[in-house]
């Protein structure tokens, strides 16, 4: 397939792009700036504003994989954060489809959020039908760029397929997760031995291989998906599978939950002890409906992430 993906020079982007050019498919990177080593895929320097640039980029295309985006700041300094995240991750996002659909693309794989969801579940597992509560200006903006698209692309020659990942996870993660690996590698003692929570994440692995059959499986056409590693894990183990991979000790105090939730809360915090306290479980039945099974289990995952990590920083 003639494919462009969106963000292909960022932290999911060049998996995917990757994994594409293995499987034989002609891919066009879209990029802000033109990274040295992405190899195999024709770049085009542009911005999701510049719809000249993307006329000529949707030249031809079969599908498009809209990865670009703008992320979680873990310090947003903007006046009006909404309003960017707005911007970017739908405004941009609707008339990148307009343009899609009207080069007669047949297919616009959609990277949204689990946060769309929520933040946090009590005993049931989200699904595609739970109901939508976007916790933050992100995935409210996600959120707006998934009813934008289906308006758009509810008649027309385009299918739509929306993904929803939690977590996202690598040794080269960004964000809270590259905090995390952080501080594991330190050997500090850590307060989440009391911590019985459990939390959906998907290796960036996993997330890759679905993108890869969604671009193509006629079953996915006009369809959302939750995905998600098979197994969930607890904020406990997730340390103690890193540490394991980095060959680092890993000591988990017994403080109790309610102490961490008094004192992140004091700090302003109160979104990070959702996070690491907190369960967010996402089941991916309906993704396995189109033969993905995840390679990874999250345990060996997260055992290779910290391996990966100790390496590199070595």
């Amino acid at each position: 397939m003639r494919i462009l993906v969106t963000g292909a020079s960022g932290f999911i982007g060049r998996a995917v792009v990757e994994a594409l050019v293995a499987r034989g498919d002609e891919v066009r990177g879209l990029v802000r700036s033109a990274p040295d080593d992405l190899a195999g895929i024709t770049l085009i320097q542009a911005s999701l504003e510049d719809e000249v640039s993307l006329q000529q980029a949707l030249e031809g295309v079969e599908c498009v994989v809209h990865l670009a985006g703008r992320a979680h700041l873990l310090a947003d300094s903007a006046a009006d954060p909404l309003a960017e995240f707005r911007a970017v991750n739908c405004e941009a996002t609707l008339r990148l489809g307009k343009l899609a659909q009207e080069a007669g693309v047949k297919r616009f794989v959609f990277m949204s959020s689990i946060g769309v969801n929520g933040s946090y579940t009590n005993g049931q597992a989200l699904s595609e039908s739970s109901p939508v509560a976007p916790h933050a200006d992100y995935a409210q903006s996600k959120l707006e760029a998934e009813q934008g698209l289906r308006a758009l692309m509810e008649s027309g020659p385009t299918d739509l397929v929306i993904i929803r990942p939690p977590l996202v996870y690598a040794a080269h993660a960004p964000g809270n997760f590259r905090r995390l690996l952080k501080l594991v590698a330190t050997g500090a003692p850590l307060p989440f031995s009391l911590v019985h929570n459990q939390r959906s994440m998907v290796a960036l692995e996993n997330l890759v291989d679905f993108i890869l059959i969604s671009t193509h499986h006629a079953q996915a056409a006009n369809q959302l998906y939750l995905v998600a590693d098979e197994q969930s894990v607890s904020t406990r183990e997730i340390v103690e599978y890193l540490a394991e991979g980095m060959s680092q000790r890993c000591t988990n105090l017994p403080v109790p939950p309610i102490l961490l939730r008094w004192g992140l809360t004091a700090l302003g915090k109160g979104a990070l002890y959702t996070q690491l306290c907190g369960s967010l479980v996402v089941s991916p039945n309906k993704a396995r409906e189109l033969g993905w099974v995840p390679r990874l289990s999250a345990k060996d995952a997260l055992v290779a992430a910290g391996r990966r990590y100790r390496s590199v920083k070595r």
